[in-house]
């Protein structure tokens, strides 16, 4: 959609000129007063303006009585933007016939809203011209391109069951997302979802099951690294009544079980034990279990999902994953970037985050500043969308304020501003008053975990101490 947008603050006008091309895809031509504005209508049609009420010369309200009293002209949809003193002003635009207007500090979601809803308008409006001249052809085809282009616009967010609103920005999430609608279409297919801790495999995981929000069947999610191995076998495929000491009396069925007809998402697969592969291997093939201590075969009806932040491959290699269940569980496969290598979602995530966390936490927070971006944007983000996430959550939590700026970031990024840390070398600032022996030991196991990519048998290994008692101390 063509889009003219009239604005004298240049940095104002710049940043929503980028949002309404880079996210929303649609052509913006700018100017900054309403002279300008007229000339340019009168070699180019727009089928949007985007005008601020106070400007040099001829100011928004007058720009909008010509626009609509211009007969080649009229069709053209007029937004005014205007500050929250202004509504007065606001109303009149309406009466002169303004399309809508918008408060400023301007709001993405609502600016991408009035967009979508005039797309759609402009689209009828077009149809209704056309339908005359050559209905047939032309309706085809301007039925084709409004459909795509509102599917674009409705994909900057997304509802996914049991996680909430997913931003999908980049080339690189949409075409993941796009893989994930076809691995839906098909339960067979075993899927394996690669990436670093915090990049939303699960949220991946939910999008192969639930696809656009139409299946209800089950979505169960295991997560192998939480789990005791003398206990894994039980939780995974349940057991029948006195199959072992301590067992309940009628038993109790596994996660696979539950999980019929929908989805079983084995989360951390790299770190199920050894003994339990070959188990897991022959589910797979025979699409069907016994219960621990059981004799009556039970069918299954179970897609397969798995994920892992760990080199598969690598562990293969090092006899620590079974190949032919790598190669089984490998048929569908996504690997997703890290954050650092989509910079360019970083800003409508963060914006993204600031509007859910300012809502629920009734702060005022509205934009992000410039060089508060500039910090988000050049941070490496080790712990990825869900770091990302912590950080926004964690200044609207501490602040107030209508735009996000850097001195709100300055204790979640202390160590990224002040403190160069190699992969071999540990700093720990101490507090003034006092640190518990726990918070230094959660440090040290933090950092070495990382050097390992979350690996907990070699860190407990590099520690000298039983998975066990990592996992104890993780947890405490």
């Amino acid at each position: 959609m063509n889009i003219l947008l009239i604005d004298d603050d240049v940095a104002s006008r710049q940043s929503t000129a980028h949002f309404l091309t880079n996210y929303l895809g649609h052509q913006v031509t700018q100017c900054s007063n309403g002279d300008e504005a007229l000339e340019l209508m009168n070699k180019e049609m727009f089928a949007m303006l985007l005008t601020d009420i106070r400007m040099p010369g001829i100011d928004g309200i007058e720009l909008l009585k010509k626009v609509k009293s211009n007969p080649e002209w009229k069709f053209s949809d007029v937004v005014i933007i205007t500050g929250y003193g202004e509504l007065s002003t606001a109303i009149e635009a309406l009466r002169n016939g303004a399309y809508d207007y918008l408060l400023k500090p301007l709001n993405v979601e609502e600016l991408a809203a009035i967009v979508e809803k005039i797309a759609e308008h402009q689209y009828l409006l077009r149809e209704n011209r056309e339908y005359k001249a050559n209905f047939d052809n032309m309706l085809h085809e301007s039925t084709k391109e409004i459909e795509n282009r509102l599917k674009d616009l409705q994909s900057l967010y997304a509802d996914i069951v049991g996680i909430g609103k997913v931003g999908i920005f980049s080339d690189k999430m949409k075409k993941i997302v796009k893989l994930t609608e076809k691995y839906h279409k098909d339960r067979s297919i075993p899927v394996l979802i690669q990436g670093e801790t915090g990049t939303g495999k699960e949220v991946i995981a939910r999008m192969i099951h639930y696809n656009k929000g139409e299946t209800t069947t089950p979505f169960i999610s295991i997560n192998c690294s939480a789990i005791s191995p003398s206990l894994f076998e039980s939780e995974l495929f349940g057991y029948e009544g006195g199959a072992y000491t301590g067992a309940k009396s009628k038993g109790m069925p596994g996660k696979l079980e539950l999980a019929q007809g929908g989805t079983i998402f084995l989360d951390e697969i790299g770190d199920l034990p050894l003994d339990m592969q070959p188990k897991l291997l022959r589910v797979l093939q025979e699409k069907e279990l016994y219960r621990i201590g059981g004799i009556k075969k039970i069918k299954l009806d179970v897609r397969f999902v798995c994920a892992t932040n760990q080199d598969l491959r690598k562990l293969v290699d090092d006899g620590r994953f079974r190949r032919d269940l790598f190669y089984r569980l490998n048929t569908g496969f996504i690997e997703i970037p890290p954050l650092r290598e989509r910079k360019d979602e970083i800003p409508p995530l963060a914006q993204m985050f600031l509007n859910h966390f300012a809502e629920i936490k009734k702060k005022r927070f509205r934009i992000i500043n410039k060089k508060a971006l500039d910090i988000l944007i050049n941070k490496d983000w080790r712990g990825n969308i869900r770091d990302l996430e912590n950080s926004i959550e964690r200044a609207v939590l501490l602040y107030d304020e209508v735009e996000l700026k850097p001195e709100h970031l300055e204790a979640d990024l202390y160590y990224e501003e002040e403190v160069a840390e190699s992969q071999d070398t540990i700093l720990i600032k101490l507090e003034e008053e006092s640190m518990p022996l726990q918070e230094i030991e959660k440090k040290i196991i933090s950092k070495i975990l990382d050097r390992f990519q979350g690996n907990k048998t070699r860190t407990a290994e590099y520690l000298g101490i039983t998975r066990q008692t990592l996992r104890k101390k993780i947890l405490e």
